[in-house]
């Protein structure tokens, strides 16, 4: 097994050397780039605020659940909410989210293009098929997953503020008030810096699993489901480096 996976180190590092090098046309990377930021980013946004928005509402309401009591200020609900949301929801859950949806899209479409030889023909054409293919959806989504965290953040609040109003849990006076007590704005910088480097493991590992696919489309699925196992795995192992780094 420890063999297995120092092969496939090494040929994930020999394919980002690929990936990450001079593109041959700057107008063609950058027409590649908005394409990809649209289909990536943009059409993830409706999926980051629906769970948001629920996932912001019932924790809210768990949380005024558990620590109802007389010792604690009720502020503290808006408090420890919003350090949720930003520190890990927002962040960590929302890219393992991300992981499933791009990544599996990723993972997917590459894979499609290695068994149906459309790589193969960039090749003979002369064309760094890596790098025209790989470096704009890395560069994108790492692009665009700050507008996504910060969305998540919003939503999250909005929601819990509804559930706040709507629900009648406790009042939005006092929960704006927890919200707004001891803020550190670094948490929010904290939290964008982890999701730029974990998209880069989302993209790059999906890329990775589908460019390395051969056979047919059982193993382009396969390549699919692996992808999503394998940048689940790295995004929490780095959530905990990066955690350890920057808040120790």
């Amino acid at each position: 097994m420890l063999t297995s996976l120092l092969e496939k180190l090494g040929r994930y590092t020999l394919l980002m050397q690929k990936v990450f090098t001079r593109p041959q046309k700057w107008n063609v990377f950058f027409r590649q780039f908005f394409t990809e930021m649209s289909k990536l980013g943009v059409n993830s946004i409706w999926i980051v605020i629906i769970i948001s928005f629920f996932i912001g509402a019932v924790i809210v309401v768990q949380i005024k659940l558990n620590i109802d009591s007389p010792f604690m200020p009720r502020y503290t609900v808006g408090y420890v909410s919003r350090e949720i949301l930003i520190l890990e929801f927002s962040s960590t859950i929302m890219c393992l989210i991300l992981a499933g949806k791009v990544g599996s899209n990723i993972a997917s479409e590459i894979g499609t293009m290695q068994v149906t030889e459309q790589i193969d023909a960039l090749e003979i054409m002369g064309v760094n098929s890596a790098n025209y293919i790989i470096l704009p959806k890395i560069m994108a989504l790492m692009a665009f997953i700050p507008v996504l965290v910060v969305l998540s953040m919003v939503f999250g609040v909005i929601g819990g503020f509804s559930v706040c109003i709507i629900g009648q849990i406790m009042p939005a006076d006092t929960f704006q008030y927890g919200l707004q007590s001891f803020f550190k704005e670094f948490y929010v910088w904290y939290a964008i810096i982890k999701t730029i480097v974990f998209a880069f493991i989302i993209a790059s590992v999906a890329s990775f699993y589908g460019y390395s696919a051969r056979g047919g489309s059982l193993d382009v699925g396969k390549a699919s489901t692996d992808s999503v196992v394998m940048s689940s795995i790295l995004v929490l192992v780095s959530d905990l480096l990066i955690t350890q780094l920057m808040m120790s």
